[in-house]
């Protein structure tokens, strides 16, 4: 009975890492149904003792997860690190170490399911759960510091995907805004560059904005369940949010969107950038008709 309490207990926590690392709830559940039943047997059938049953359940559902991956992708050879091989990086920022299946937009999902399995496990399991390289390195039949080389490129991959799967700026503007206005402060940590910076110009601060927020922590903060009534807008061709008053636009959020990522905003209210705001619905649409693709947005 102690068994089926703690696997009871466990379970939510072992659905989150099957479902991060598969990024499919019901191939997560037929996996966790699978680890109950590995235990099941190993304690009934065989009579093992297992002292740690928390850490035994993460180890047989990462490899049953391992095993899912490798079914969908050959393992590629440059997956297959030389042990002895020295590694280094310079450090990282603490709010990198995000959440792998929240991330918005299918088009970086594409991006993730092309990593290799063992940079997929290795990625999940230190930045969404906060696992250490030895014990990553002994789920991977593999060493520490290549396990660390296996997030570190994984999560280099993530941040630059390729060209063709950059998500479109109107989805990050757009993705931003919807986060801001729900008081979703992971989902906005994840939009932000780490050196993101708000600005804005002499009549926006005269309006009541900040002058100046530097940093992705205090950036997010600020917007962190604000900006309600922000609307939907082009500056230009440049997809932007704008609040409105009676009807007119009366302060803008001009965005600079760099590798998917929010890079700057700046509050703008000066009469000559008003005028150039349009109202939009949302979608990549650009005023004049033609399809706006990913890139880099700046004033």
């Amino acid at each position: 009975m102690e068994r089926v309490e703690t696997f009871e207990a466990e379970r939510p926590r072992l659905l989150a890492l099957a479902g991060r690392v598969l990024a499919d709830r019901d191939e997560a559940e037929d996996v966790v149904q699978q680890a109950w039943l590995r235990l099941d047997r190993a304690v009934t059938r065989d009579g093992t003792a297992i002292e740690n049953l928390p850490a035994w359940l993460t180890t047989v559902t990462t490899r049953l997860c391992l095993d899912r991956l490798r079914a969908r992708t050959p393992v590629p050879v440059d997956d297959l690190d030389d042990p002895g091989e020295v590694w280094s990086q310079p450090p990282v920022d603490p709010a990198d170490d995000v959440a792998l299946a929240d991330t918005v937009g299918v088009a970086l999902q594409a991006v993730i399911d092309r990593l290799s399995p063992r940079e997929r496990v290795a990625f999940v399991l230190h930045d969404s759960f906060g696992f250490e390289f030895a014990t990553i390195a002994s789920l991977l039949d593999t060493t520490p510091a290549a396990a660390r080389k296996l997030a570190s490129r994984a999560r280099a991959k993530v941040a630059q995907p390729p060209a063709e799967d950059a998500l479109a700026d109107w989805e990050v503007v757009d993705a931003f805004m919807a986060a801001a206005r729900g008081g979703d402060l992971q989902r906005l940590l994840r939009l932000l560059a780490p050196d993101a910076v708000v600005g804005a110009d002499e009549a926006a601060v005269l309006a009541g904005t900040p002058a100046s927020l530097e940093g992705r922590s205090e950036v997010a903060a600020f917007f962190d369940g604000s900006a309600q009534a922000a609307m939907a807008v082009f500056v230009g061709d440049r997809p932007a949010a704008a609040w409105f008053h009676r009807g007119r636009a009366a302060v803008v959020f001009d965005f600079t969107v760099e590798h998917g990522r929010v890079a700057a905003i700046t509050f703008r209210a000066d009469p000559e950038v008003l005028a150039r705001v349009v109202r939009r619905e949302g979608g990549e649409v650009r005023p004049s008709g033609t399809p706006r693709g990913g890139g880099t947005s700046q004033v």
